[in-house]
């Protein structure tokens, strides 16, 4: 097995087999913010479009699903690896783009073509990228291979029936915007994203010790900002406020906790053989480099900056017009209120007004009156404020994700009264009524169960209320505070409040 990374969570896969092209993300992301880190616009596209038997597309988000370079560059007839997600989203963008040939398999089960076994887990929470995400297993006899890129699959123990982990590419960076964008004193933003950084770091390693694979690769991650509003956001930020460790800082930390863990760089066009506990890696970069791109990170962002200013300015010229007062009341009227109508549990959850300032606009979300109305100057906990020309791009565009877009772009600001609300950014991502149908149907089947365990001396719920992970085997307590170790959600024992977010209470008492 052959390895080339492209550059995030990009990868070309060869076997004897057959050859993946997976996640092939290289024009710039989320109005123009988003750019792969280090550069890999100088690879051969058209080859990897042409050779690859099939193509795996892990999730709707667009530094993953790159439409432009599948149109242009990827063979129409190659088979697609689909996972068998709760709508077809995903199908429809790909058939849109000209792809015909799908391979689907349901979640979790392996499937063999020619002699390679494949299998996608999927998940389909409403945390789970755009509504889904997904994993990719591959076995062509000699060498297992498992890609999670951006998911955070629940059950490795299952993944693992699949066959021991030759490689494994794992998510190490991060992927949001908090706490960059947020409206918080520099020593507050700085602690924070100190808290973030470790939090992505605990949980990569948790999964790398649950996998046990032979090598380790660093992957999906970090984005670059070349933009100059955005720059500051590179890395971990001028004075550690933001969250994007790189490659060889994430190696660095691993050696120091797992020294055993045999992990490697893996950059753009590096190609990587591995076979049992050796692997040969072959760089294209010289050592030096290597040096310039990590150690004088600034100055190779700004050459980067350079080479992109056509394709940022393009992506500006492309975005539309802000809208009047009245017609941009209208249309978000028009376009979310019958939204609202359906969304019970993200009313709920939301529990009041937001408000979005659009430019020199300010507009409330109403959740609780199922209606979007001007701010008559109430008092709001959460706010988002951003230019009027994103709003109306997307307005144009119909964008039923806003996360996918408007968020992940940074090119916003917030602020919020207590803890993160899940629900608000919940509904950002299902701005279509297929997607709220889904969630809304997806809580009600979540509901607790009513099965409890018993956790060092304290009765709780068996399943987390965030993604029903259950605490019998991901709960750890600390004097009287619980956290689900899998995506950190914390609550109070003596309470059940949640500590992490509103609206995700759990039930708990003391034994006696």
């Amino acid at each position: 097995m052959r390895v080339t990374g492209l550059g995030h969570a990009g990868l070309f896969i060869e076997t004897a087999a057959g050859s993946v092209l997976c996640d092939p993300w290289v024009n710039p992301a989320f109005f123009g913010s988003w750019f792969p880190f280090p550069d890999n616009t100088d690879l051969d596209w058209a080859h990897y479009g042409r050779a690859a038997d099939y193509l795996y597309v892990s999730h709707l988000h667009r530094d993953h699903f790159d439409a432009e370079n599948l149109r242009r560059n990827v063979r129409k007839d190659i088979t697609v690896l689909l996972p068998a997600f709760a709508t077809d989203e995903l199908e429809r963008e790909l058939s849109a783009l000209g792809f015909t040939k799908f391979l689907r398999a349901p979640s979790g089960t392996p499937v063999e073509r020619d002699g390679l076994r494949i299998m996608i887990t999927a998940l389909t929470g409403p945390g789970d990228g755009p509504i889904g995400d997904s994993a990719l297993s591959l076995d062509d006899g000699r060498t297992v291979l498992l890609n999670q890129n951006d998911a955070h699959p629940l059950d490795i123990a299952a993944i693992r029936e699949f066959g021991e982990v030759d490689a494994y590419f794992v998510q190490f960076s991060g992927a949001i915007w908090y706490p960059m964008v947020y409206q918080l004193p520099l020593s507050a933003k700085k602690e924070f994203a100190a808290r973030k950084r470790q939090g992505q770091f605990d949980r990569a390693l948790r999964y790398i010790d649950a996998v046990e694979a032979k090598h380790v690769f660093p992957n999906a991650g970090p984005p670059c900002f070349l933009d100059d509003e955005l720059f500051e956001h590179n890395g971990t930020g001028q004075d550690g406020e933001s969250i994007f460790v790189d490659q060889l800082e994430f190696l660095r930390q691993l050696g120091r906790a797992r020294p055993r863990v045999t992990a490697h760089l893996l950059l753009p066009g590096t190609v990587a053989e591995p076979e049992d506990t050796a692997c040969k890696l072959t760089h294209r970069y010289t050592e030096t480099e290597i040096e310039h791109i990590f150690g004088e990170k600034p100055a190779y962002l700004r050459e980067f900056a350079g080479r992109q200013r056509a394709a940022l300015a393009a992506e500006r010229a492309s975005r539309s017009p802000a809208l009047p007062r009245e017609r941009l009341l209208t249309e978000l009227k028009q376009w979310w209120e019958p939204l609202l109508t359906r969304a019970d549990r993200i009313c709920a959850g939301v529990g009041g007004p937001a408000r979005l300032d659009v430019g020199e606009v300010p507009i409330v979300i109403d959740f609780p009156a199922r209606e979007v109305r001007l701010w008559d100057g109430e008092r709001c906990r959460y706010t988002l404020s951003t230019s009027a020309d994103l709003v109306a791009t997307n307005i144009e565009r119909r964008e039923v994700d806003w996360s996918n877009s408007l968020l992940l772009s940074m090119r916003f600001t917030a602020s919020r009264i207590g803890p993160y609300n899940e629900f608000l950014y919940v509904f950002f991502k299902c701005l279509s009524m297929e997607r709220i149908e889904y969630v809304e149907n997806y809580y009600d089947s979540c509901q607790d169960d009513g099965q409890d365990i018993v956790l060092d001396g304290w009765q709780v719920q068996r399943r987390c209320p965030h993604l029903r992970a259950d605490l019998g085997r991901f709960g750890q307590i600390e004097g009287e505070v619980l956290t689900c170790t899998l995506h950190g959600w914390r609550y109070d024992l003596t309470t059940g409040r949640c500590l992490t977010a509103d609206g995700h209470d759990i039930r708990a008492s003391a034994v006696s």
